[in-house]
């Protein structure tokens, strides 16, 4: 999956051009419950306001709270001005750049905006990627890294009708071991559905309803 995929469209974001005073940027922020605010020139993306970053610089600005809202405009309290996604990254890395930050914005070539990944939304998909939101029977084992187990860990379950929620595996620079997680539809054949596996060389290290 790739960040457009899972970006909110510029259509459907809340934004703010340059000009916009600190104080309507905050009610922005507080009228609709959100982290940052693109910043724009016409339809250029400059950076992001945040709360942080409004509250942050009043303590640095030596002025009357007041004045400081009312003179002081979204351009002059930017972050993020050339962290930025194009669309075609995938989905996951982002993870690492919404750690300490609650979105990304996405523009073209020219930066030009297209919309934002929310660090909510990339969280969802991992969600969604591991199954959170439906129950089953999470089984996780270990298997000796050769080539074709993924493929006889399908084989064996579709041998016992098995409804596969979510497969992730770990371990990846290991070139022995790899650990792998399988969340399956709850049926009463788990046992012999694990058997057949440990026969198979996968080592079974935990099954658990969720």
């Amino acid at each position: 999956m790739f960040v457009k995929n899972i970006m909110i469209p510029k259509h459907e974001c809340f934004t703010a051009q340059e000009d916009v005073t600190l104080k309507d940027a905050l009610d922005m922020l507080e009228k609709y419950q959100i982290d940052g605010l693109p910043v724009l020139r016409g339809e250029v993306y400059l950076g992001v306001a945040t709360r942080y970053n409004i509250y942050e610089n009043y303590f640095h600005s030596n002025k009357d709270k007041e004045e400081y809202l009312n003179s002081t405009y979204v351009k002059d309290v930017l972050s993020y001005q050339g962290k930025f996604l194009q669309g075609g990254e995938i989905f996951e890395k982002t993870l690492i750049d919404l750690k300490d930050f609650p979105l990304m914005a996405v523009v073209d070539l020219n930066k030009h905006f297209l919309g934002v990944v929310t660090r909510s939304d990339v969280i969802g998909s991992f969600e969604s990627a591991f199954g959170v939101n439906r129950p089953g029977v999470r089984i996780a084992f270990t298997s000796v890294e050769t080539e074709g187990r993924i493929a006889r860990l399908s084989e064996i379950a579709h041998h016992f009708h098995e409804h596969i929620i979510s497969l992730v595996t770990f371990d990846e620079t290991d070139k022995l071991v790899r650990r792998i997680v399988m969340k399956i539809e709850k049926k009463d054949n788990i046992d012999k559905f694990t058997k057949k596996l440990e026969e198979h060389g996968f080592r079974i290290l935990s099954i658990q309803e969720v």
